[in-house]
């Protein structure tokens, strides 16, 4: 018979049992999550390629876009400009160890703030062109894309010249902040005897949606690029982003794309007030699931030949203008790839925070601009104001270890 005393020994083994037990199926789980947190970041997305990396390539969780202008005189400069972008690019998107100088006299080699070793972490930097580019200074004028212009005001824009063009866009995209702000410091620092930077903004999406592979949620709470067309069908991105030899471009421009950059503000005081039924008809889809109203799921059709006079679907809604699919899908000739912005509190004690609009087509024209004329006077407009951005060319991508951004461009002069 059993003691209380032998009962407690025994019940106290059971415990440690126990732990040591589950201990032993713990700490492997453990490691192999620590093991798949760390491999996360040693992700490479190829920057090699007909066309560049970060056009349709899936969004990562971070950006920054800086639009630079160049400061050199010449084309052999401007030359050597694109031959240092390109070198810096293949460089941060491999995995390397960090150079350590041990001459305390000098600057240190990099930043340090990634510690020794630098990872991929699905870095990728695109490069395009603004207009002014192609002014008098370099001879590029009879090589300009045929759509490239500046961006003008829409009725509802109020664009500060302080956020607006630039010579050079850079978009810089990472699944982690730091990874991203590496990037763009070490690309400043070896460029700065040929670029200086005009504006800067930063952007992100929700961690859970990308790692759930879910569509992003904007911060008016609704699903942001639902429309946007698959990039793994070839015919379609050469259809809609991609500039092709059947296009009536100069040569160099194949395998690019045209980039519209837009800044948006959001007057989110205003917006958290207003009933969910008018802000799921300012955009056409259910908050939650991102289902146009009256369906289930994000990705059911609208279906608007049962909705012929809008009384489900208004016609004036985001939705139904952007893309009215009449007499087809896809009406919008463009396909998305977005972020969030956060810059504090404005002068009234406001949050300051909207979003960074990117989209890339093969025409401007039939792409962004005559989407966004569709827009204009939409309900949307009272909780939004476009302050800044610009249009710019995306260059083709490199397609060698000898080839650098923007060659074609360079060889046609």
């Amino acid at each position: 018979m059993k003691t209380s005393s032998s009962f407690k020994l025994s019940r106290r083994n059971a415990l440690k049992t126990l732990v040591l037990g589950s201990a032993v199926f713990t700490v492997p789980a453990i490691v192999a999550q620590e093991r798949e947190v760390g491999s996360h970041y040693k992700k490479k997305i190829d920057y090699q390629g007909l066309h560049q990396a970060g056009v349709i390539t899936k969004e990562q969780k971070n950006v920054s876009f800086i639009s630079c202008n160049v400061t050199v005189m010449t084309l052999a400069e401007l030359k050597m400009l694109f031959k240092v972008l390109t070198a810096r690019i293949t460089y941060l998107t491999q995995s390397n160890n960090l150079l350590v100088n041990d001459n305390d006299k000098i600057p240190p080699f990099e930043s340090g703030m990634l510690g020794g070793h630098l990872d991929p972490d699905s870095l990728t930097v695109t490069v395009s062109l603004g207009a002014n580019l192609f002014d008098s200074r370099f001879g590029l004028q009879q090589l300009k894309p045929r759509h490239l212009v500046e961006m003008k005001s829409f009725p509802n824009d109020q664009l500060d010249p302080n956020w607006c063009g630039g010579d050079i866009g850079l978009q810089i995209c990472a699944n982690s902040p730091e990874s991203v702000v590496y990037a763009l410091r070490d690309i400043l620092q070896h460029t700065s005897m040929y670029i200086v930077p005009r504006w800067k903004m930063d952007g992100f999406l929700p961690s859970r949606d990308i790692d759930n592979k879910t569509t992003p949620v904007n911060l008016f709470g609704f699903k942001d690029g639902t429309g946007n067309a698959p990039a793994n069908n070839t015919d379609l991105m050469d259809d809609l982003v991609w500039v092709t030899a059947k296009d009536k471009e100069p040569h160099w421009c194949i395998g690019g794309s045209y980039q519209a950059v837009r800044l948006i503000r959001f007057n989110l005081e205003f917006w958290d007030r207003t009933p969910l039924e008018d802000q799921e008809n300012d955009f056409g889809r259910h908050k939650i699931t991102g289902a146009p109203i009256g369906m289930k799921h994000e990705h059911d059709s609208p279906e608007y030949e049962t909705d012929p006079h809008g009384d489900r679907i208004l016609f004036n809604s985001h939705m139904r203008r952007a893309e009215p699919r009449n007499p087809e899908r896809y009406t919008a000739k463009l396909r998305r790839r977005s972020y969030s912005y956060s810059l504090g509190i404005n002068n009234f004690g406001m949050l300051d925070m909207g979003l960074i609009f990117i989209c890339y087509q093969k025409n401007l024209q039939k792409g962004f601009i005559d989407t966004q004329k569709r827009l204009n006077g939409e309900p949307l407009e009272r909780y939004i104001k476009p302050f800044g951005g610009s249009y710019y060319f995306v260059l083709p991508g490199v397609k060698a270890n000898d080839d650098y951004l923007g060659q074609a461009l360079f060889n046609d002069v």
